[in-house]
């Protein structure tokens, strides 16, 4: 056996978690929020393009691209479209993408439901741990969601 195998091995290791560092960084770093009570997703980089939707305060959307003072950004349902940069944020909201999820009052399957929400909701993300995420409905109710079951930061 070659002694030079355990280092490539630690090598290749180490290698392949600093890309998976560096991808979720990048991610939460192409992740914005909407910053005024609403705003509008255009079909291009200009107010004088069609708007698309109309998104409320918090919702949360990935950045694609960056033209001027626009970014292409991807919602969770995988809708794109144009917003202008000044009007978006950097405070962290999920969706929740699937149908129905308990809402904890842990982070953990142990936990009690304290409630449930529906698919397409938004929520203020208070904290993250370990596959679970502390969110706040709007009313201010909120508790731990599992991560896998919401969009977002």
């Amino acid at each position: 056996m070659n002694c030079t195998t355990p280092v490539r091995h630690f090598m290749a290791a180490a290698s392949l978690c600093a890309l998976a560092l560096t991808a979720s960084v990048v991610h939460a770093q192409n992740m914005v929020s909407v910053k005024g009570s609403t705003l509008n997703m255009r079909e291009g980089p200009g107010t004088n393009t069609t708007v698309l939707w109309e998104l409320k305060r918090g919702y949360p959307l990935q950045v694609t691209q960056r033209k001027g003072g626009w970014i292409k950004v991807r919602d969770f349902e995988g809708d794109t479209g144009w917003v202008a940069r000044r009007l978006t944020g950097s405070t962290p909201h999920h969706i929740v993408k699937v149908r129905t999820a308990n809402v904890r009052s842990g982070p953990g399957t142990k936990n009690r439901i304290v409630g449930k929400v529906e698919y397409g909701e938004l929520l203020r993300t208070r904290e993250k741990r370990a596959g679970w995420v502390r969110v706040e409905r709007e009313q201010g109710a909120g508790g731990w969601i599992a991560r896998r079951l919401l969009w977002g930061w």
